[in-house]
């Protein structure tokens, strides 16, 4: 704790020093403009006297102001801070006093003295800051006229072709500092009156009458130029998906008539659409020829494309309607290219089936370079299909190493090994093992050894199809929404940290994707056993629960000395019987009510760690089936403007308890029905997950997320297990907390990690840049988690209605993040603002310094 401290310290003390080192410039940001410039500190739009603010038409101004994070231009400061010619200046404090170079020389060598010159605090620290700074913006009246045309070409495009543009500028910020108005009268806009069409060929012309009622240019509706465009790219998709294979964008145009010299209230222009023939490039000359409908005739399949050995002589099988070339021996069932493969013959070309079987078989993960040629064929409007695979290695083999600490752990040093066998059974099903080991010292004498060790291996089976047990094949999922299906199963060891666990899983699932913005998981069976060895270790590891143990038995008079050691603490020592001297004793006679001299609430507080203990120390088998929907609308990688929405349903143990009807199974003492000797879990989960990006401009973006989840015990249990359970805090979720450190409700973190069945987080990022690849965030984090519809009966810990919504604990701060192109570093450095542990007057700020304060790192954006 003292290092984290330490580390706090500085960074807030360096972080002041910089505050200081920018503020010191702030007010001087003239401080590199000349006397005869002016910097421009604002622009504004008006159209019609009304003032724009639409990011695309903010866009088009040449001369933008210099950037500012929440109205504070720290780039343009940064640059001023920047010595304007740093070598006259070392030159000249070197030749002001006589002897100093001498000195110098004499000192450190005439060489250094040169290289004193190019250092980082001389020199380079300018540079630096030039770097990451931005120049001021100076005021350019041609470049202001040049955004007036672009102002001007760009309502042009919305119908207002009358429009008249002119700008005023505005000295009265400040001496040298200008804000530049850009000043648009519309005019009256142009609206169509008539369509007219203009079709060469007689296939373009019966296919666009079949879709024409569709069109996006509408007689009776206002001139808008991306219309035109947007229509172009319909009917270009129409036609290349009804056999117009070479069909280009380019051959369709708009032939616009408008009177430019008459303005009346009645502004019309007539459209007449143009659609020409192909036309193809020789060497010396452009040619012409008539669209037409295209079939597909033969499909040839090269499964050895980039071979060694290409240039054998080649075999062939035919296969429905795939005529499929190889050399050597023949390695893939054809049935497994066929579902790839979504060109039929005779059937006319579409574009759609080029893109679903590239995408299909990229998703086989079996070859490299998909590629699809088409050649016309002899017969007329016919097309031969060449499609070109470049088998991936058979064996890929990985490895990973990685070095840990945490406040268990002293060092940690994990090494893992996976091996990927493609193609296994021929038929595109890929086979993954993996084995991965943790291996290090512990920081604490709380366990008899100070090592621990954490061994796993999975082994998973990936098929390119759904697959039932006992059906080969079922058609409810498409093939061009890539379906694959799962069977995964693996274990771990965990020795000497917490009370030793060993896993058991297994699942069967299946996923798809009918494109590239939706996607459907099913876990049709994920079979998870979780055992405590060692049990007897609770007291030991969960060291917040024992306190509130041993707390209440110092407050009793009748306990039996022996349950005390020599520091009258209550015994963790262990009997033959795994049950411990002091604790487990005490309780017993506390339940039992042969100590008799605690009040209720301490009795009810033993009897909820005793249920603690024994949920968080008892095996679970928990068997699940689950179904989670993704969506989202995003464009690529760059777009900043889209949401993403995922949803998730799971319910635990009812096929279990479906069979209990038929086969009887043994019981417990609560009554819990046992499989294997082992209570199975019986719960219904539910989560819903959606996030909201904005771009604000600039690489300016705001960040949303709302999450909610819940799970309901019922039947065969009483409660959640642990590993299923919902925790607050981290650095994906309230920052402010440590995990597992916040809630449930208005409880100050009750145990050593707290959890419970119900969630709620809301968080709000502003993600902006601040120079080069670093880029800085403010954010505000809400939310808690609840107990409902368990065995927990602490009201403070309890969600009961809306009055529970006061304890939506919050936390705020600000963050750096470093792009690495590949991955995002992250550091969060989040206050606690309204903390609903404390009493109801002391809840807001009172821990809101640096002290106080929670340092997060993570890698990539948190939502």
């Amino acid at each position: 704790m003292k290092t984290v401290a330490c580390y706090k310290y500085h960074i807030a003390k360096i972080s002041l020093i910089l505050l200081l080192a920018i503020g010191s410039t702030s007010c001087n940001s003239l401080k590199k403009v000349e006397e005869d410039e002016y910097l421009i500190v604002k622009n504004t739009i008006l159209v019609d006297s009304v003032k724009v603010t639409n990011e695309d038409v903010q866009s088009l101004i040449y001369q933008k102001t210099n950037t500012a994070i929440l109205g504070y231009p720290l780039r343009l400061n940064l640059y001023n801070l920047a010595k304007e010619n740093p070598d006259s200046l070392y030159q000249a404090w070197l030749n002001k006093k006589p002897n100093r170079e001498k000195r110098l020389e004499k000192l450190l060598s005439k060489k250094q003295v040169d290289r004193l010159g190019e250092s980082f605090l001389v020199k380079g620290l300018s540079v630096w800051l030039k770097d990451v700074g931005e120049a001021p913006v100076i005021l350019d009246t041609t470049q202001t006229r040049r955004s007036l045309e672009r102002l001007s070409a760009f309502y042009n495009s919305k119908g207002y072709f009358n429009n008249s543009t002119t700008y005023l500028i505005d000295s009265t910020n400040g001496k040298r500092k200008v804000a530049v108005d850009y000043r648009i009268n519309l005019g009256k806009p142009y609206y169509i009156d008539s369509l007219s069409n203009d079709i060469s060929s007689k296939a373009i012309d019966s296919l666009y009458f079949l879709h024409a009622d569709a069109s996006l240019v509408k007689k009776g509706e206002q001139f808008d130029l991306n219309n035109f465009t947007l229509e172009r790219e319909r009917l270009t998709g129409i036609f290349r998906n009804s056999g117009i294979r070479n069909f280009q964008e380019s051959s369709i145009t708009f032939d616009i008539e408008r009177d430019t010299v008459r303005a009346s209230d009645d502004q019309k222009m007539n459209i007449n659409l143009n659609i020409g023939d192909l036309r193809r490039r020789g060497e010396n000359q452009v040619t012409t020829s008539e669209y037409k409908v295209e079939k597909i005739n033969k499909i040839n399949v090269f499964t050895n494309f980039l071979s060694s050995v290409y240039s054998a002589p080649l075999d062939s099988i035919q296969y429905e309607d795939l005529n499929i070339y190889y050399s050597g021996k023949f390695k893939i069932r054809p049935k497994t290219l066929a579902d790839a493969i979504f060109f039929e013959k005779d059937s006319i070309y579409r574009d759609l089936d080029k893109i679903r079987t590239s995408r299909q078989l990229n998703s086989l993960n079996i070859f490299k370079y998909p590629n699809i040629i088409f050649e016309e064929d002899s017969i007329q409007n016919l097309v031969n299909t060449n499609i070109y695979l470049a088998p991936k290695s058979k064996y890929s083999l990985g490895t990973n190493f990685e070095v840990s600490r945490s406040n268990l752990r002293r060092i940690g040093v994990g090494m893992g090994a996976s091996l990927l066998i493609r193609n296994i059974f021929k038929g595109a099903e890929n086979l993954s093992i993996s084995a991965d080991g943790t291996f290090g010292l512990l920081s604490t004498d709380i366990f008899p050894d100070d090592f621990f060790s954490e061994i796993g291996g999975d082994i998973s089976l990936d098929f390119p199809r759904i697959w039932f047990p006992f059906v080969n094949r079922t058609n409810l999922i498409p093939d061009y929404s890539l379906p694959k299906t799962r069977i995964s199963a693996g274990t771990s060891f965990q020795k000497n940290i917490g009370l030793d666990k060993q896993t058991l899983n297994a699942i069967l699932g299946y996923n798809w994707s009918p494109n590239d913005f939706k996607k459907h998981a099913i876990e049709l069976l994920n079979i998870q056993f979780v055992r405590n060895v060692n049990r007897n270790r609770f007291y030991d590891v969960y060291r917040t629960t024992y306190n509130q143990l041993n707390a209440i038995a110092a407050n009793s008079d009748v306990v039996n000395p022996d349950y005390f050691d020599e520091n009258d603490n209550l015994s963790t020592i262990t009997t033959s019987t795994n049950d411990t001297i002091g604790t487990s004793s005490f309780i017993r006679d506390v339940i039992s009510g042969e100590i008799n001299d605690l009040n209720q609430e301490q009795i009810g507080d033993v009897r909820s760690i005793a249920e603690r203990e024994q949920r968080l120390t008892e095996n679970n088998l928990i068997f699940t089936t689950n179904y989670t929907f993704n969506k989202n609308n995003r464009n690529g990688i760059l777009d900043n403007n889209f949401y993403q929405f995922r949803f998730k349903v799971e319910s635990a143990g009812n096929l279990l308890s479906g069979f209990s009807n038929f086969i009887p199974f043994n019981e417990n003492d609560d009554g819990q029905l046992l499989v294997f000797n082992v209570p199975f879990s019986q719960y219904i989960k539910t989560e819903f997950d959606y996030v909201k990006y904005w771009d604000l401009s600039r690489s300016n973006v705001l960040a949303a997320r709302t999450f909610f989840g819940i799970a309901i015990p019922y039947g065969n249990s009483d409660n959640i297990p642990f590993v299923r359970s919902y925790f607050a805090g981290g650095s994906n979720d309230n920052r402010a907390w440590f995990p597992y450190s916040l809630g449930p409700g208005r409880t100050s973190a009750l145990n050593d990690f707290n959890e419970a069945n119900l969630k709620l987080a809301l968080n709000l990022e502003y993600r902006f840049p601040l120079f080069g690849d670093l880029n800085g965030a403010l954010f505000a984090d809400a939310g808690n988690i609840w107990n409902v519809f368990d065995d927990v009966e602490n009201e403070d810990a309890t969600f009961n209605g809306l009055e529970s919504l006061r304890d939506i604990a919050l936390g705020s701060g600000f963050g750096l993040r470093y792009d690495f192109t590949y991955f995002l570093f992250r550091l969060d450095l989040g206050f606690k603002t309204y903390n609903p542990a404390e009493i109801p007057s002391k809840r807001w700020f009172r821990d809101y310094n640096f002290a106080n304060s929670v340092l997060q790192i993570g890698i990539n954006y948190p939502f």
